[in-house]
C-alpha cells in the first residue's frame, strides 16, 4: 500500500510539473504573439474611440518614402501633418511632393518643423518660411519639440524658451496664425510644465489617453507610431483631434 501511495504522489508531482511547463510555454507563446502584433502595428496599446475622436489623421516625412495618396485618402482620414524642415537648413526631401499630392485628395494639410537646439530660432523659422507656402484651408504650422536628436542639456530652460519664442515670433508674423506645439512628456516636463503659453498642444502618448502633468488641455493626440495605412509602405504615426468638426474647422486658415 505504501508503494502505491508513493507512486500516486510521484505521478501527481509529474502531472503538476508538466502542467506548469505547459502553462509557462503557453504564457510565453501568447506574449510572443502579442509582441509580434504590436511590433507589426496590427494592434496598438491605444485604440481611441471613433465616436469620441471621429476626426483622425496621420503625420508623415521622408521616412514613409513615396506615398500613394489616392490609396491613403480611402482610409477614412481627415488630416495629415507633413514634415517640411529641420533646423536652419534641412528641408525634407519628400515635402514638396507630399504637399502637392495631398492637395488633390481632399485631406486637410499642415506642415511641421523639427526644432533643433543647435541653431537659432529665427534662422530655423526662416528655413520653414522658405519651404511652406501660405495656402487656404490648411492647419496651423507645427513646431516639433522633443529630445530625440537633441542634447537634453544643450540648452537650459531660459535659453530654449528664448529661441522658441524667436521662432514663434517670426512664424506668427509671416503666417498670421498661432502655431501648434508637438511635444513628448519628457520635453514638456523639462521646458514647458507650468508655463503660460497660449498655444495648443499636440501630445505623443502611445500607451494611455494623454494627461498633461499641469492639467492643461491638449488638442491633438499621437496615439501610435506603428500604424498601418493602405498606400504607405511601413509604419506611420496615427493621430486624433480632440474636439468637434466645428472646432476643427476653426483651425483652418
Amino acid at each position: 500500500m505504501a508503494r502505491i501511495s508513493s507512486m500516486k504522489k510521484i505521478n501527481h508531482f509529474l502531472l503538476r510539473h508538466r502542467l506548469l511547463i505547459l502553462l509557462t510555454a503557453l504564457v510565453f507563446a501568447v506574449a510572443a504573439i502579442l509582441a509580434f502584433l504590436l511590433y507589426e502595428g496590427i494592434i496598438w496599446f491605444n485604440n481611441p474611440s471613433k465616436s469620441k475622436y471621429p476626426i483622425r489623421g496621420i503625420d508623415v516625412s521622408h521616412h514613409q518614402g513615396k506615398i500613394d495618396w489616392n490609396e491613403v485618402k480611402n482610409n477614412n482620414l481627415h488630416f495629415v501633418f507633413i514634415k517640411a524642415t529641420e533646423g536652419a537648413d534641412h528641408k525634407d526631401t519628400r515635402f514638396q511632393a507630399n504637399w502637392t499630392q495631398t492637395q488633390r485628395t481632399g485631406l486637410i494639410r499642415g506642415a511641421y518643423h523639427y526644432f533643433t537646439f543647435s541653431r537659432s530660432g529665427a534662422d530655423q523659422a526662416h528655413n520653414f518660411i522658405e519651404t511652406v507656402p501660405i495656402e487656404p484651408n490648411t492647419l496651423p504650422p507645427v513646431i516639433d519639440l522633443e529630445f530625440m536628436g537633441n542634447d537634453k542639456f544643450q540648452l537650459d530652460q531660459r535659453a530654449l524658451l528664448r529661441e522658441l519664442n524667436d521662432f514663434i515670433r517670426v512664424i506668427e508674423n509671416h503666417y498670421q496664425r498661432k502655431p501648434l506645439l508637438y511635444v513628448t512628456y519628457e520635453f514638456y516636463n523639462f521646458y514647458l510644465k507650468g508655463r503660460t503659453l497660449p498655444y495648443s498642444i499636440w501630445i505623443r502618448d502611445i500607451f494611455w489617453t494623454p494627461r498633461l502633468p499641469d492639467g492643461k488641455p491638449w488638442q491633438f493626440w499621437q496615439y501610435s507610431h506603428r500604424g498601418r495605412i493602405k498606400g504607405i509602405n511601413g509604419f506611420v504615426d496615427l493621430n486624433v483631434f480632440n474636439g468637434t468638426t466645428d472646432q476643427f474647422g476653426e483651425l483652418l486658415q
